[in-house]
């Protein structure tokens, strides 16, 4: 009776692989569990197992399995159900499902080791330099890795050296495959079991007496061990004795200490006892209670809490009455920003019971929390995380929390699979049989839609805690202002004035400005030209800081030019501005304040969050410059001033959802002010301050901007009435893209007729010296979105068999906003 067992291995291919085991592997292996298998010529990947049956692949002659890595299933039923319709939906593979959702470490990798031939006596003679080279390398080594032999070489490719060196029987290749993640061990001493008695022990510390740091270490440890009654670790011991871990080791070596090891998890929760979670004012309890009574009818429920009116706190209530009735939660956070203020606040209350999961994480730690929420921990029973954490392996889930449900963070661009948290956390709970909350001050379109069409159920906290009054926007029209030459730089005089009146009453100001760097353009005024990057079609942007010019899309850079590289004149203006002039600028105005920045390049660290966060919170900082991290629902106490450097530049991006965006930025920024006893105030700077969507912010309705917003979707045929598929097109080669993007669009035509616009090139055509072409598909509600997609994958499959087209990357983007 032959076994075999269907396997996802983390590679783009539409259909599963099958292997064959044997009937004692059949029995043990589990639907879930890893295994490492061959694939194509000389490759090992680690596999899950999807299935095991009885049905030999007819296309091809199954191999075997190489090796079972688990003794059971990392991976459960409800996961792979969850990829599965992952794959469906957003048009991937369950290879790209299975990449994205586990963590690094748990995919071996093979890597190619190279052996010296022993059997064989090789004539040197007959080698070449470079195969001399690794062949004499192989006589003081064991053994080497392909890129051990290119730092031998210095050069790239030296697939072609190993060739022949194999042909000349010199070596031998095999593939190893090597775990990815450690657990961390902590080493530990104690005194050897021989010294236990008085007697021994009264000798011992008369011999250390003539070495007066080993008796001191001995002393150290017995006061350690007095007080805590705890393990002593070397490195306390270490600390504590003053004395060098050469001594300890010494001792270990006479055989006085005895070392030992105890596994730990990388990330712990050092804190006390935990607090009552607050007292909710009426508003919230209120809130709380409709919650509740909404969850009776709809398994998704929408709040609409005015910033500052204490969404979290009611999070806190509901989470606590799941973790009673022993089920797990997940909290989903569209920013690591927000992260690193909300686990202090949610430790305090639940303690250890949180977990935090998110990329800046390494992948060590990833697997510890996995583990913990696999295996039922009590330090997992509440997730706290970014996109990637909905593909725990949740068991028993009985609420999710998308906080900032508007959030376009939440949604995955590249690579694929290109998923949108919050919705694929609609389908998770739904499998679960979980409630979940969506959260936002400012609401998405399609969810308020939703909650209008009684899909979910809605809620609404319509007052600030402790009854604080919305900040006092004020729009600045700084194109009179320029008029007037009331000016300095990119500060009017109205925010000059506020921002001073605000630090004499020892207040904290926040500056908005979307564009990190010190400016977008660099311009000759001679000639006009401006320093592009050779591999996009964008301007290269100057950062002060390192002064260096810097493309935001390849990562390419350059030194700062002193000339013009067109006509060397050395007459160089810089246009626009990002938040690196804007801190410049605010350093000379305020001279004796102390001025931050927090952007991409601030934030690069594990810790980079938080340091600025922190700073700020003890108010270390007194004006903050940042992009739109400072927007995503962060709580600072003593913030009272909000400035939006420029308005426009948000508003006048070539998307449909530019003016829905801007309104949500604008008006989640402006919730940062003035959080406590008094009213903050927001300035918004523009040079059209009669636009409708600023009038809307300035009045915080939001009613009028999803009316107005929506009448336009209904008009123009965009979502939430009509679903929409992006595909997007690439090569190196304009005129492939073009001829393949006009082909493709044609074939389209035929099936979904006025519903296709494009083919068109975006607004950045190039990117890492490809050119795109973008084709968008609208889809009305009352067409099958399955059969659309069915249709999109034939026309999609004749597509990849024209050998012109082949070399053309598709990508396929489903709800691509």
């Amino acid at each position: 009776m032959n076994f075999f067992i269907d396997v996802i291995i983390p590679v783009p291919l539409k259909k599963l692989f099958t292997y064959s085991v044997t009937a004692s592997e059949a029995d043990f292996l589990k639907v879930g569990m890893r295994v490492a298998v061959p694939f194509g010529k000389s490759k090992i990947y680690t596999g899950i197992v999807y299935k095991i049956h009885q049905e030999a692949p007819t296309a091809y002659e199954a191999k075997d399995i190489q090796q079972i890595l688990d003794d059971s299933p990392i991976v459960n039923e409800k996961q792979l159900k969850l990829w599965q319709w992952i794959s469906n939906y957003y048009m991937c593979t369950l290879g790209d499902a299975m990449r994205a959702a586990l963590p690094s470490a748990f995919i071996l990798e093979s890597e190619t080791v190279i052996l010296k031939n022993n059997t064989k006596n090789i004539d040197e003679g007959i080698l070449k330099d470079d195969e001399f080279l690794v062949y004499e390398a192989l006589h003081h080594q064991s053994s080497l890795k392909i890129h051990d032999i290119s730092n031998i070489l210095d050069k790239k490719n030296v697939l072609p050296v190993i060739k022949r060196l194999i042909e000349k029987d010199a070596i031998s290749v095999e593939e190893e495959v090597y775990e990815k993640y450690k657990p961390k061990l902590v080493r530990y001493v104690k005194l050897h079991t021989s010294f236990s008695s008085e007697t021994a022990l009264q000798k011992l510390l008369e011999d250390l007496n003539r070495a007066p740091k080993q008796h001191q270490v001995i002393l150290t440890l017995f006061s350690i061990s007095a007080t805590t009654k705890k393990p002593v670790k070397v490195s306390d011991l270490s600390t504590e004795s003053g004395a060098s871990t050469a001594i300890i080791k010494s001792l270990i070596n006479k055989g006085v200490l005895e070392e030992y090891y105890i596994q730990t998890d990388r990330v712990q929760y050092s804190g006390d006892e935990n607090e009552a979670t607050k007292h909710l004012n009426e508003y919230q309890e209120t809130a709380l209670k409709e919650i509740k009574d909404s969850f009776t009818k709809h398994a998704v429920t929408l709040l609409h809490g005015v910033t500052s009116s204490g969404k979290t706190e009611v999070y806190v209530k509901l989470i606590e009455d799941v973790l009673n009735q022993g089920k797990q939660v997940l909290y989903l956070l569209p920013e690591i920003a927000l992260t690193t203020q909300l686990i202090t606040r949610l430790q305090n209350y639940f303690g250890e019971q949180v977990a935090v999961f998110h990329s800046k994480y390494s992948s060590h730690e990833r697997v510890e929390v996995w583990n913990h929420v696999l295996n039922h921990s009590v330090k997992a029973k509440i997730v706290l995380g970014a996109r990637s954490s909905i593909f725990l392996p949740f068991d028993n889930l009985g609420l999710i929390v998308v906080d900032e449900e508007h959030e376009q963070s939440f949604k995955q661009f590249d690579p694929a699979p290109r998923y949108h948290a919050r919705d694929t956390a609609v389908v998770l709970a739904n499998m679960h049989e979980a409630k979940i909350l969506l959260g936002s001050a400012t609401p998405s379109l399609e969810s308020y839609f939703n909650a209008k069409q009684n899909k979910y159920g809605f809620v609404e906290i319509t007052k600030r805690y402790n009854d604080v009054l919305m900040p006092d926007i004020e729009l600045v029209d700084i194109k009179d202002k320029f008029k007037k030459k009331l000016m300095k730089g990119h500060f009017s005089d109205r925010l000059i004035e506020e921002m001073t009146e605000t630090l004499n009453e020892g207040h904290q100001i926040i500056l908005f400005q979307n564009r990190r760097g010190f400016s977008p353009i660099v311009e000759c005024n001679t000639c006009g030209n401006s320093p592009q990057c050779p591999n996009c079609d964008v301007s290269l942007t100057y950062h002060q800081y390192r002064n260096q010019l810097r493309c935001h899309y390849c990562g390419y850079n350059s030194v700062m030019i002193k000339d013009c590289m067109a006509c060397g004149s050395s007459e160089l203006d810089n246009k626009g501005f990002g938040t690196e002039q804007i801190e410049e600028e605010v350093k000379l105005l305020f001279p004796d304040y102390k001025v931050a920045r927090m952007d991409l390049d601030t934030t690069r660290g594990k810790y980079g969050y938080e340091k600025i966060i922190t700073a700020l919170e003890q108010q270390e900082i007194d004006i903050l410059v940042g992009t739109q991290m400072l927007t995503k629902g962060l709580d600072f106490r003593n913030v009272k001033l909000v400035g939006i450097m420029n308005a426009d530049n948000m508003l006048n991006f070539p998307d449909f959802r530019a003016h829905e965006r801007s309104f949500q930025l604008m008006l989640q920024v402006s919730g940062r002010a003035g959080r406590t006893d008094e009213r903050g105030k927001v300035l918004i700077q523009t040079y059209n301050p009669y636009h409708n969507i600023l009038q809307q912010v300035s009045t915080n309705n939001y009613i009028e901007m999803f009316n107005e917003q929506m009448n336009d979707r209904y008009n123009y045929k965009y979502p939430p009435i009509y679903k929409q598929i992006k595909i997007t097109l690439k090569h190196k080669d304009y005129n492939r893209v073009d001829s393949a993007s006009i082909w493709l669009a044609k074939s389209l035509k035929q099936f979904f007729k006025d519903h296709v616009l494009g083919p068109e090139s975006p607004p950045i055509s190039r990117i890492r010296n490809q050119f795109h072409k973008n084709i968008l598909i609208k889809i009305p509600k009352e067409h099958s979105l399955s059969k659309t997609k069915k249709a999109i994958i034939k026309v999609n499959n004749s597509f990849s068999s024209i050998k012109d087209f082949r070399s053309v990357k598709i990508i396929l983007n489903v709800d691509n906003f």
